[in-house]
């Protein structure tokens, strides 16, 4: 009786070191994602949301081809495979899913959904503000201050990070935006006179930017998010079918062999296995 309750503890000690697995680093996941989707990021919020948002959003600036240098390109996708990136911000989505869950090991297609969507979300309300601001700040600065030259620094500064942010989320209480209206328009030096003009008009572009996060916004992500999710579908059904493995073993052969294969199929089912792998990421 003692050797059998030993036994089974034993077992209950050993067996979730065969169960275990590590969990999915959405940190590398965001990081992936972002190589294809976040080019430029930091000079343009808005451009998760044209990458991998909407087309509604505007066309991204076609000169960038990779994020930042010095990210990790085993968590990246490198500017090799972002030269073959569709260009519809819905297939260049799905597509980079399906590259990034190759890539970070233990994630799936919910974890890109959890990590990433909200970011996109966050984006294409940048997206949906841009107008508003360059009305502001159309105008350069000239020798004697102008309401436009003011309300320019003035909302240069409430966009900040540290306030507001580009899309005012960090100002949806009024208080916070009168507090950081306060600091900011009191560095706004010859600008006196245009202060609570310069109020309504920010203010009136911030209301309008929280209104389309609960309207606008919600149409367009979920239009996008419908569809991600035809895309991921139809990969999906090529996975229980095989057809990707397929046609990789078909290309493989008749690129590599003279008798396509005919002989031996081993080489090339080892060089496509890594579609099977993907596939098992995805279901």
């Amino acid at each position: 009786m003692i050797k059998k309750i030993a036994l089974l503890t034993l077992g209950f000690i050993t067996l979730p070191q065969f169960g275990w697995a590590a969990p999915c680093s959405r940190i590398n996941l965001t990081k992936c994602l972002d190589s294809a989707c976040a080019i430029n990021i930091s000079s343009n919020p808005a451009a998760r949301c044209q990458y991998c948002g909407t087309a509604d959003a505007g066309t991204p600036a076609s000169n960038m081809k990779s994020i930042s240098t010095g990210a990790s390109s085993k968590n990246t996708i490198s500017a090799k495979d972002l030269k073959k990136a569709p260009s519809d911000p819905g297939e260049r989505y799905v597509w980079a899913t399906k590259l990034c869950l190759e890539k970070i090991q233990n994630c799936t297609e919910d974890d890109v959904s959890e990590a990433y969507d909200p970011l996109i979300e966050k984006s294409c309300t940048a997206a949906g503000i841009s107008n508003d601001m360059a009305r502001l700040q159309k105008k350069a600065a000239t020798n004697n201050k102008s309401a436009t030259t003011c309300s320019n620094e003035i909302s240069t500064c409430l966009t900040a990070a540290d306030k507001c942010d580009s899309d005012f989320s960090k100002c949806s209480d009024d208080s916070d935006f009168d507090k950081f209206f306060a600091s900011c328009s009191s560095r706004a030096t010859g600008c006196t006179n245009f202060i609570s003009k310069s109020r309504d008009e920010i203010d009136t572009i911030r209301k309008s930017a929280l209104d389309a996060t609960s309207s606008n916004i919600d149409a367009i992500v979920t239009a996008r998010k419908n569809a991600r999710e035809q895309k991921m579908s139809s990969i999906k059904s090529g996975c229980s079918k095989n057809t990707d493995f397929e046609k990789c073993i078909e290309t493989v052969c008749k690129n590599n062999t003279i008798d396509n294969c005919q002989s031996d199929k081993r080489i090339a089912n080892a060089l496509c296995e890594f579609h099977k792998t993907a596939c098992t990421k995805i279901k």
